[in-house]
């Protein structure tokens, strides 16, 4: 909706219309009250003599930094509909990105829900019946096979633990979550194991590097100083291992040096972006370049989303077929015993 918003409002201002007379066009075709409620007051706050980036900034949940700065850019250099027109495209090219890995995510996770309600219903209900039909059909002094005695004793801990697993496995979950947002350490940690995880370290690092690239390169070519800038795409990474390496360029471009030699040290950039960031930097096309190099990364990000959904689909297919089917031989051991008696 709201890079909808932002594509259409900077269509009318293209055409003509006023910026205010535009909102309210707008707002009439908004659907969602809570959305046309956001648009109504920054309407009524343009109304009383604020800016539109002024406005903006009041609501920070729905416009985040990049937005107003952008805004408030295209504003001073009287292009508010370039501004606009540009962060609807860099709005569109982030929903197409995550979009695409969650996608590519959905059927792993489909599958192993499937198979942990699989295994669930098997564990508590089938099994138990098995285990009462071989404690009649063996005789005195017979004993089941090993790995049947093991799935039996699984299915048992399941059976009578399963509120204290569930219980177990949500306060994990939390504390996890709890760790990753509340911490800075705990991010440091998760975001770093992303990046550097097989098979999904690849796709996670391409997408921080789009986004990096894409952020700063729309905000310089807008017209946003380059130290503001630096400083809006660190607050915006969604990663602390490039929030960090962001951080060392914003401090060495403060002194007074390249973006080049910190991108460089950080360890986080391939070689190829350094290159091309400082071709940018030394013919003055460091936007273009950036703008490119989100471009390249985007269109690997697709290729790489691609290759792991073909590389998931029959990695997931196996691994449930490996958890069904062991359960299965399991309770079948005990039968071929059986009847192996019965031929002797």
């Amino acid at each position: 909706e709201l890079c909808q918003f932002t594509r259409q409002l900077a269509v009318l201002i293209d055409a003509g219309l006023p910026l205010m007379r535009g909102m309210n066009t707008l707002q009439k075709s908004i659907r969602n009250p809570y959305f046309k409620g956001i648009i109504g007051d920054i309407g009524d706050t343009i109304g009383g003599g604020s800016t539109f980036s002024e406005a903006l900034a009041k609501h920070p949940k729905i416009y985040d930094k990049l937005y107003v700065n952008m805004v408030k850019a295209g504003e001073i250099g009287g292009v508010l509909e370039i501004a606009l027109n540009r962060l609807a495209e860099f709005m569109e090219k982030s929903q197409k990105i995550k979009g695409k890995v969650k996608a590519a995510m959905f059927y792993p996770i489909a599958v192993l829900i499937v198979a942990v309600i699989i295994v669930g219903i098997l564990m508590t209900y089938v099994i138990p019946k098995f285990k009462t039909i071989f404690a009649d059909m063996l005789g005195p002094g017979e004993t089941l096979p090993e790995f049947t005695l093991l799935v039996l004793k699984i299915s048992d801990t399941i059976q009578h633990n399963a509120i204290s697993v569930i219980i177990g496995t949500v306060a994990v979950f939390i504390i996890f979550k709890l760790i990753i947002s509340k911490t800075k350490f705990g991010r440091y940690v998760w975001d770093l194991f992303k990046m550097k995880c097989p098979p999904f370290g690849g796709v996670v690092s391409k997408v921080a590097i789009a986004r990096f690239s894409r952020t700063l390169g729309t905000l310089v070519s807008s017209g946003v100083p380059i130290l503001q800038a630096l400083n809006i795409t660190k607050e915006t990474a969604g990663n602390v291992i490039v929030a960090n390496a962001v951080d060392k360029v914003y401090d060495a471009v403060k002194e007074g040096e390249t973006i080049t030699k910190p991108l460089e040290k950080s360890g986080v950039f391939p070689p190829m972006v350094v290159s091309m960031i400082d071709i940018g930097e030394e013919t003055g096309a460091l936007p273009e370049m950036l703008v490119r190099v989100a471009d390249v990364y985007e269109e690997e990000v697709d290729n790489a989303v691609t290759a792991m959904t073909s590389l998931l689909e029959p990695i997931m297919i196996v691994f449930l077929a490996v958890i069904v089917g062991s359960i299965v031989i399991a309770m079948f051991l005990p039968l071929i015993k059986m009847m192996d008696k019965l031929g002797q």
